[in-house]
């Protein structure tokens, strides 16, 4: 029986530099999925993620859902996606600086409501600034599957990334190209479908360019990518769909 992907909503953080602009990469506690290796902040949606969606400002829910080809439920991920950033580094996109770590250990340890956390700091989540630009699928034979939405914003001005110690045990800010070389030369683990998107990410010259193509990726619409693995010689081999650009 082929397991149901879970929703899920990743973010991608970017920062100019004097060379090229630089994502924001976390790494996973060994044992957890992707343990131990880098990727982008995010996680899957809680059950109570709609409760936030009128603190979601820039998209309404019927926006926001047929951006994501999506009957209803679309500012959920804009949701999900801006507290598992915030739950994994400590910084929280729609605040003008960072929030009092004592908030961010209640939330991790479900001792405060998300959407408590935003009114009571009187904070709205910022959909209108994240663009969504990429869709990944997790292949149907395996056992453990998500279907995640990819979004890219620019890291807000006057915070700082304090992973979480937990869940996150370290980051770093890499270039496009210093991503993939460090991927491939094995400095850094780095899953297939984080490798992939880098590769969409490259030849942008600001984050100003970058969300500018994101914003026209999704005014385009975005195809689900699912892989199909195939095996050649008794050895798994990754395949793309026809949709992957």
């Amino acid at each position: 029986m082929t397991a149901t992907p879970r929703p899920s909503a990743t973010i991608v953080l970017a920062r100019d530099t004097d060379d090229a602009p630089e994502f924001l990469f976390v790494r996973r506690r060994a044992g957890d999925a992707f343990g131990n290796a880098f990727t982008f902040p995010g996680g899957v949606l809680d059950d109570d993620e709609s409760e936030a969606r009128e603190c979601c400002e820039g998209l309404t829910d019927a926006e926001a859902s047929a951006l994501l080809d999506l009957d209803e439920g679309g500012l959920d991920y804009y949701s999900a996606v801006v507290r598992e950033l915030f739950e994994e580094t400590g910084v929280l996109p729609g605040a003008s600086e960072s929030v009092d770590a004592g908030c961010r250990d209640q939330l991790v340890r479900g001792e405060l409501r998300w959407t408590d956390f935003l009114r009571q700091h009187d904070l709205s989540i910022p959909a209108g600034s994240l663009y969504y630009f990429t869709h990944w699928v997790t292949p149907a034979d395996l056992s453990k599957r998500w279907s995640t939405r990819f979004f890219l914003a620019a890291m807000p001005e006057g915070q700082e990334v304090v992973p979480d110690g937990s869940e996150i045990t370290d980051y770093c800010w890499l270039s496009a190209r210093a991503a993939l070389d460090s991927a491939s030369c094995g400095d850094r683990k780095i899953p297939f479908p984080t490798r992939k998107t880098i590769e969409t990410l490259a030849g942008h010259d600001s984050v100003a360019e970058l969300l500018d193509w994101a914003r026209q990726r999704q005014a385009d619409g975005v195809p689900a990518i699912q892989p199909e693995i195939r095996y050649e010689d008794g050895k798994p081999r990754i395949f793309l769909p026809d949709v992957y650009e």
